[in-house]
């Protein structure tokens, strides 16, 4: 049994931290006392911590007394806390989707002798964990991943909920989109190029493009066509297009009655009371990774995997955090029981290519009612 800190007692961080007690002595911080005395609520075997992450002297010196860190705290935050982390040499296993590059703290982390464990989410996370054992086993030329979390009753007009901060989900739909296609990086805004998809279950979906390639773009430059999309029910892009238009996404400050006012916090205000998703509110993850290339035995392949979830009502746990959570806490486990002993940053791609730690992972997942679905088929030329 290991002593595990959680960094962050948001949504996912609260799941996380219940998901790890079950096997290890786990704490749960933040600076939010309301948040932490929440997700003792939810699990008595919590320990909770009152920790503000950006006091870095204070940070280095209480997580000295844990085996592991996991990181949950927002994205904003998290290149810093990271850099404290591996700083102060202890292991990490990293959720904070910071639009940093995550790579660039390598050479670091070997240097403290650390195992940080990157982007260990749904997506990026759980795609990256496929995508990186496929790559050992054929040679890829196609990698699409569409995924989204969704509210499963639609509200006018927007129909979505946020299971983390508005501010976080702006930051996709302002954040150019990086796509690699003929072996190019190309950039395009985010929010173009939408198409409708189908999908068991729930029906047809609109597709954009969002900047969730990530740390693939440089670990596999030599998969010539990838890509990543945001997946929300129809007409949500239209919307948003015309509030960024419109220039409600502006961090210039202007001026009212005296008053100087950002439109993007005004407008994150307003959409915190639209998109906040309720405690016990119903919603629903669905995703699907598309991998094409050629298999050992010369032939075109298509391996397709599919994710539908839901909110689970025993435990009163999001789809979102099980989804992204407990592929954190997999990892975690994974890492205590010894089965990835190597040395550096590692967004999952390059976890994944170890059939074991593959193995491990969706193994985990399923025993918590997470399922992947597998297709395979094979292509004619």
């Amino acid at each position: 049994m290991s002593n595990i800190i959680v960094l962050g007692a948001g949504m996912v961080g609260s799941a996380m931290a219940v998901d790890l007690s079950k096997n290890h002595n786990t704490t749960i911080s933040d600076r939010d006392k309301t948040a932490l005395l929440k997700a003792k609520e939810k699990c008595e075997a919590l320990d909770i911590l009152e920790l503000d992450v950006t006091n870095i002297k204070h940070l280095k010196a209480t997580i000295k007394q844990f085996d592991l860190v996991i990181c949950a705290v927002p994205g904003f935050l998290g290149y810093q806390t990271l850099t404290a982390i591996i700083e102060a040499e202890m292991n990490v296993i990293d959720i904070s989707f910071f639009p940093e590059n995550s790579l660039d703290l390598d050479a670091l982390a070997k240097e403290k002798n650390v195992t940080a464990i990157v982007d260990c989410g749904v997506a990026p996370g759980m795609d990256n964990y496929i995508l990186g054992y496929y790559n050992e086993r054929m040679k890829l030329t196609d990698f699409e991943c569409l995924v989204g979390g969704l509210p499963k009753i639609k509200k006018w007009p927007f129909c979505y909920k946020a299971p983390f901060s508005p501010i976080d989900v702006i930051e996709e739909y302002t954040r150019p989109a990086r796509y690699v296609e003929n072996g190019k990086t190309i950039v395009r805004d985010a929010l173009t190029d939408c198409e409708f998809v189908e999908f068991d279950g729930i029906g047809t979906l609109e597709s954009f493009n969002s900047d969730g390639l990530r740390s693939i773009i440089f670990t596999m430059p030599h998969i010539p066509n990838m890509k990543e999309k945001t997946l929300r029910y129809p007409g949500h892009v239209e919307y948003v297009k015309v509030l960024k238009e419109s220039g409600f996404f502006s961090e210039e400050e202007i001026d009212i009655n005296g008053n100087k006012v950002s439109p993007l916090d005004f407008t994150s205000k307003i959409l915190f009371n639209e998109w906040k998703l309720g405690e016990t509110e119903e919603e629903l993850t669905v995703m699907r990774v598309s991998i094409k290339g050629e298999n050992d035995k010369g032939q075109i392949e298509e391996v397709i995997y599919n994710l539908l979830d839901t909110y689970c009502p025993n435990t009163k746990t999001s789809s979102m955090s099980r989804t992204t959570g407990y592929t954190a806490t997999a990892t975690a486990n994974m890492f205590l029981e010894g089965m990835f002993p190597y040395k550096g940053v590692f967004p999952p791609e390059l976890v994944g290519k170890h059939e074991h730690c593959f193995q491990y992972i969706l193994d985990y997942l399923k025993a918590r009612n997470v399922i992947y679905t597998k297709t395979v088929n094979l292509m004619t030329s």
